[in-house]
This record gives C-alpha cells, structure tokens and sequence, in this order.
C-alpha cells in the first residue's frame, strides 16, 4: 500500500482542527453600552503634583515645585475626576543640589505613590524658571551667563545654553535618570526638558539649531524603552518636529489661552502643528496639554468651554492636566462627556462564538470592537479570551486601534486539559506584564477580577 506523503498528513491533521470550527452552532452577542466616564492606563485627567484621593489645589493658583516625599491622603472626598495618570515636575535644584549628588529618592517616591493610588506617574525634569534658579553649584562653575544682572530679566541668572558646560552638566542628569527609571513599569512618560524657563526650549537664550537637536537626541539615547513629549511652544515648530519625527509625542502647556492680542488657541499650537505637518502626530505618539490657568480662571474670564474642549479631542489629546484645581459646578457636565471622548474607549459591538466546542481543538471567534474615542491606547496590551482554566490570546495589536471599527476573525485553540462542562464566556484586555485584566470596556458584564462575562460555552 501506498503511502500519503507526510505533507498530505499534514493537511489532513492540521484539517481536523480547523473544519469542527467551521461547522458549529454559533452564540451570538450584542453587548450593552455604559454611559459611564471610563478610567483607563495612559489616558483622562491627570492630578498634578499629588495623586488621586490627596487634596486638590485651593482657589486658581498651584505650584511648579514638585514634592520631595509622600504626602497625606485627604480625608474625605476629593472634588476631582478620578485619575490614572499623576504628572509630576522638579527642578534641577531640588534633583542636584550638590554637583553628582542625585536625590533619586525623590522620583522614587514618587513612583511608589503612584503605585500604591493605582496611578502611573509622568515626569518632567526642569532646568530652572523665574522663581527657582539654576542650582549655586552650577552657577559657581564657571558656566556662561546668557543675561547681566542689569538686564530687565537680569533677576533671574539664565545659562547660556550654548556653552558645551551646560549641555555636559545638564544631559549628565538626564542620562543618570534615564539610567535608574527607563523601562519602569509605574513610569508612563517623559517630557523632553531642554533650554528656557521650565525647560520648555523657547526663550530669548536659544542655542543653535546643532546644540538644539544634541539635546533633545540626548532623551532617545537615555529612555529609549519609555514614551517621550516634546514641548509645544509658541516658535519652536522645528524643535517639536524634529522630536515628534522621531517618534516622540508632544505636549501643550498652555491649552485653553484664549487671550486677545497673542492666544496659544489661535497664535500658537495649531499654527505650529501646520508648519511643521505634525497634525497626524498622534498617530504614533500620545498628545498631553495642560491648562492656562485654570478651569476656574476660564470661568472668570467668561471664556468659550466648548471650544476649548473640542479643540484638545481635534489634537487627539489623550491626557489632560488641569493643575489639580477644582472645575466649575455648572462646567462639571461638559467636563464628564469630554472625558468620554478624551483618549481610546474600547466598546466590544458584537461576539460571535460556538455553542459548544471541543476541548483540544479550534473554535471560530469574531469580535467586533469599537474605538469610540479620539485617540489610540500606545501601550501593549492583550486582548484575551477566557474559557474555564483556559486563556486564550487573540492575536491583534490594539495599538493600531485608531479610533472607528476594528474586526477580529479567527480560529482559537482551546486547550485539551479544559475539562467538559459547561463554562462562561469571558473577554478582557489583559496587561501582558501581569497576566490580569487592566482596561475596563464601555459595555456591562464586568466582573470583579475585570474579565467580561458576555455568555455561556460548553466544552465536549
């Protein structure tokens, strides 16, 4: 007798696995939609310079001075949305205050309040502004001073950021945080933070373009495991565009100016993002601004909140902060439906399944997912389906998930060790560092472990 050749074997094998998935029963779901503000890594609201449950900013002002160490949690309810992200700053005094003497302790700290409020922590490093000065060492160095002391900005001593000093001096302690925080599992971005007040790369003391891009290269080489911001300033499209090119996201740290003469509304951040053909920049990186003044100061000043608020979903923003300050009362509604906008909402439309299947061989799966927000998730998570013990991957990349429909159709291998019975129907996005469930849905069925359970399968 002859024998069939080993790739017809093959086919026949592989053929026994794959036709059971194409002639069964199928259960089909359309799941419920939820109205509710949805709370998810990467995204929504940030607190600022605190964490969630810790008592927000007094009235309309705030401070630039990041905390040095824990702060106590407020004991009742805070008048905050709820938040997964916290953005911290610190200035080069506070990280340095002795030349090589790093005080880590600090953004250690605070990664691990971040962690322990279920929040993950942005960060900014700065150089100095026109209240905290460059630390004395520095200015003790030898370094150039870019202004005299006569100047009308002479209060403050600005670097000349074109002496090599200041890039070996200040680069020294982006690489030392780069060493000790890229990769962090609670680190969810870092500003780029080059020259200027607040190292937001604008000002009179610019140095040339070469000096420019050497310091913005300088974040690549030291985070190149952890998202990275450039500063959307009001003249430097070409700095932006030169990071954002390189696969940086930005930020804006004056949305919402809608001041008559120069507005940042009008003058700056769209003018910018036209010059420099960055409007599609947040297809590839995350988009995070930050008020002018406040929500509160807005409201004094009468100002249009729906254009503002539209104009952040039209940059595709995911993140906001909005300096940790109470919203108006009647502002409060507009701010909740905006949060439902900002950022990736992930609403499972439809699940087709088999009624039954066979333990130890491939069922046919088709969900149909929504994007119903205005920007991607630019983390890796993992959409997974669970069948009793069993948890089976499905093989997609959400990060290309831009916002509209997106259909998975496939065939999934359900393990032979799954015993027969008659078992729930489970989905999630899992986090692929600890296996759980870490993005919750705009539909109902959430149980409290976070998996979706959306119907019944039996296992033969």
């Amino acid at each position: 007798m002859k024998k069939a050749p080993v790739s017809m074997l093959m086919l026949a094998a592989l053929a026994a696995l794959i036709l059971p998935a194409c002639s069964q029963e199928t259960v089909r779901v359309i799941p419920k939609e939820i109205p509710d503000v949805l709370v998810n890594p990467g995204m929504g609201i940030q607190t600022f310079n605190r964490f969630r449950d810790q008592p927000i900013n007094p009235g309309l002002r705030w401070s630039e001075v990041g905390p040095e160490g824990a702060e106590p949690d407020a004991t009742e309810r805070v008048d905050f949305p709820d938040s997964s992200v916290a953005y911290f700053r610190w200035f080069w005094s506070q990280l340095e205050p002795e030349q090589g003497h790093y005080r880590w302790e600090i953004i250690d700290s605070a990664l691990a309040e971040a962690h322990r409020h279920g929040q993950t922590l942005d960060i900014r490093l700065m150089p100095y502004d026109d209240k905290n000065p460059l630390p004395q060492w520095y200015r003790d160095s030898g370094a150039r001073r870019a202004n005299k002391p006569t100047d009308k900005d002479g209060g403050i001593w600005s670097p000349d950021a074109s002496d090599p000093l200041y890039f070996k001096l200040w680069t020294a302690l982006v690489r030392e945080a780069g060493r000790h925080y890229d990769g962090h599992p609670y680190l969810d971005g870092v500003d780029i933070s080059t020259v200027g007040y607040w190292g937001e790369g604008w000002g009179p003391y610019l140095p040339d373009w070469p000096t420019q891009k050497s310091l913005i290269d300088v974040y690549f080489e030291a985070f190149p495991h952890t998202t990275l911001l450039m500063n959307m300033g009001g003249l430097n499209y070409e700095a932006v565009k030169y990071g954002v090119d390189r696969g940086a996201g930005w930020r804006g740290d004056c949305w919402g100016d809608l001041s008559p003469g120069y507005a940042h509304s009008y003058d700056a951040y769209p003018v910018s993002l036209a010059r420099g053909g960055m409007q599609e920049a947040w297809r590839h990186g995350p988009v995070s601004i930050e008020s002018c003044g406040t929500p509160g100061s807005w409201h004094e000043r009468s100002y249009n909140l729906s254009f503002i608020l539209n104009q952040a979903l039209q940059w595709h923003a995911s993140t906001i902060n909005i300096k940790s300050t109470k919203i108006p009362d009647d502002w409060k509604a507009a701010f909740e439906d905006f949060q439902k906008k900002l950022g990736y909402r992930f609403v499972l439309r439809r699940l087709v399944y088999p009624k039954r299947v066979k333990a130890g061989s491939m069922m046919a799966v088709s969900l149909l997912w929504n994007n119903e927000g205005g920007a991607p998730i630019y983390g890796e998570y993992q959409v997974a389906i669970e069948v009793g013990d069993a948890v089976m991957p499905v093989p997609v990349d959400i990060r290309k998930w831009k916002p509209g429909d997106w259909l998975y159709e496939g065939n999934l291998f359900l393990s032979g060790k799954v015993k027969a019975g008659t078992y729930r129907f489970r989905v999630a996005i899992l986090d692929p560092r600890t296996g759980k469930p870490a993005i919750r849905l705009g539909i109902e069925g959430r149980q409290p472990g976070g998996w979706y359970d959306l119907g019944q399968i039996e296992v033969e």
